[in-house]
């Protein structure tokens, strides 16, 4: 089995304990030499400074690539790119540029007045700067505002026509659900790298609740095989040995890079990883 290249994503935190519970994430998955970590931005732009300092702490700590998560929601353009600019300036130079979820109190996504108006205007923007990798989001199950899975590979093509690098996949249970969407991308004409993103189930409960929210199917064997885990009291066995299942099916499928979703619990993500032969590396011990 190839050995894929890895990267991981975190949040960032709002209190000391998260803060601690992220640089020892960090430390813990930093020696796997992944391509980049990934911080996120908050629903409706609630984390933008603590995104920009968290990221900016991570790259100087770790020495490795940090992407920042950018979206268009409750900014005007100039304060959007004034954001990435701080990201440059903090020698940051990967970008996930995204729409970005509705603001709180809303269901749906309002264009800021002196806004970007789409993900795709933003792609276009930090395109024209020449400053940065650009990746964007996509998703193997059509996103729950597409119209069909049609609408959603043209949405994503179109991204990639507007400057787009490389895409990273909404999470899912099953592998013929990637390998569907990218030969279909494939199909449609998109001839840059789509990368699976993995959830590694630390706890069933919210990852069902996050599943249904993200509009991402559960099959009916995964619900049952969980629930029945849990009652024997083997969820973190059931999860890893899944987990690896899933990326192995991946990867003999000619997948070369996967992203994980850590929610800054190492532990799993990292178990996974070695299963799937990627081993530290390096050993750093000025991530703190």
């Amino acid at each position: 089995m190839t050995t894929p290249a890895v990267s991981f994503e975190v949040f960032p935190p709002r209190t000391v304990g998260a803060a601690f519970k992220l640089w020892d994430a960090a430390q813990a998955l930093a020696p796997l030499a992944p391509r980049f970590f990934s911080v996120t931005y908050g629903a409706g732009g609630t984390t933008r400074d603590l995104t920009h300092d968290s990221a900016h702490v991570l790259h100087r700590t770790s020495g490795l690539p940090v992407a920042g998560h950018l979206t268009c929601v409750g900014a005007s353009r100039a304060e959007t790119m004034d954001v990435a600019d701080k990201f440059a300036e903090a020698g940051i130079k990967d970008i996930v540029a995204l729409r970005g979820d509705p603001q709180a109190g809303t269901d749906k996504f309002t264009p800021h007045p002196e806004g970007f108006a789409d993900s795709c205007e933003l792609i276009e923007a930090l395109a024209k700067t020449g400053k940065f990798t650009i990746r964007v989001g996509a998703y193997p199950d059509p996103h729950p505002e597409a119209a069909d899975q049609q609408a959603n590979i043209d949405w994503l093509k179109r991204k990639f026509d507007a400057g787009a690098d490389e895409a990273l996949t909404q999470f899912f249970f099953e592998a013929e659900t990637f390998l569907r969407f990218r030969d279909a991308c494939v199909k449609a004409g998109i001839d840059k790298p789509i990368t699976p993103g993995i959830l590694p189930v630390v706890n069933w409960t919210s990852a069902r609740k996050f599943a249904v929210k993200c509009g991402t199917p559960i099959p009916e064997w995964v619900d049952q095989a969980y629930e029945a885990a849990i009652r024997d009291d083997r969820h973190d066995l059931l999860a890893q040995a899944m987990c690896t299942e899933l990326c192995s099916d991946l990867i003999d499928e000619g997948v070369d890079a996967l992203h994980f979703y850590t929610l800054n619990r190492a532990e799993l993500t990292r178990d996974v990883c070695r299963a799937i032969g990627v081993t530290p590396q390096v050993d750093l011990s000025d991530v703190a």
